[in-house]
C-alpha cells in the first residue's frame, strides 16, 4: 500500500511539472535529396592529402607533416612543414622565390606580408633535418576558411588541396 502510494506520488509529481515518462520523438527525417542534420556536424576531419601525394613530398621534396592552419581569428594562414632531406627541402627556404597560397574556392591568392622591422613573416634559414619550418600568409578579409582546399606554390614546389585546419 505504501509502495503504490509513493509510486503513484511520483507519477503525479511527473505529470505536474510537465515531465512525461513517453519517449521524446525523434527529429523530423531530412528531405529527399539533402543530407541528415547530424552529417553537417561531423567530428571526423577530412583527409589532408593522399597517402601517395605524402610520400611524394617525402621522396621529391624531403618534408613531410604539412599543415595549414587559420591562425589569429582568420587574419593570417600558417604554413608548416618538417625537413626530411635539407638538400631536396632547399627550395621550401629559398630567399629568391615567392611563396603564394591559392584558393581555388574563395578566388584569391594569399602572400607573405613583409613587416617593417622584422621583415617577411617566413624561415628561409639553411634547412636541418627534423626541424619544423613555417610560414605565415596574409589572409585579410578572411576570404580563406577553415575546410577550404588550399594550393602552396614556392617556385617549383606545388602542395595541391591542402585542408585548411
Amino acid at each position: 500500500m505504501i509502495r503504490t502510494t509513493i509510486v503513484a506520488s511520483f507519477v503525479m509529481g511527473g505529470a505536474l511539472f510537465g515531465q512525461s515518462a513517453a519517449p521524446v520523438p525523434a527529429a523530423p527525417a531530412a528531405p529527399a535529396g539533402q543530407p541528415p542534420v547530424a552529417a553537417a556536424h561531423s567530428r571526423y576531419q577530412p583527409n589532408r592529402f593522399s597517402r601517395r601525394a605524402e610520400l611524394n613530398y617525402g621522396l621529391v621534396w624531403g618534408v613531410d607533416s604539412l599543415s595549414v592552419k587559420w591562425t589569429e581569428s582568420g587574419e593570417i594562414i600558417r604554413f608548416s612543414y618538417r625537413v626530411l632531406e635539407p638538400e631536396k627541402a632547399a627550395v621550401l627556404n629559398d630567399k629568391k622565390a615567392e611563396p603564394s597560397l591559392i584558393d581555388p574556392q574563395a578566388g584569391v591568392k594569399l602572400v607573405i606580408p613583409e613587416m617593417e622591422k622584422v621583415g617577411k613573416l617566413r624561415q628561409s634559414s639553411t634547412p636541418i633535418a627534423g626541424k619544423q619550418y613555417w610560414m605565415a600568409f596574409s589572409n585579410s578579409g578572411r576570404r580563406v576558411r577553415p575546410g577550404d582546399r588550399v594550393d602552396i606554390v614556392i617556385g617549383s614546389f606545388h602542395a595541391n588541396g591542402l585542408v585548411v585546419q
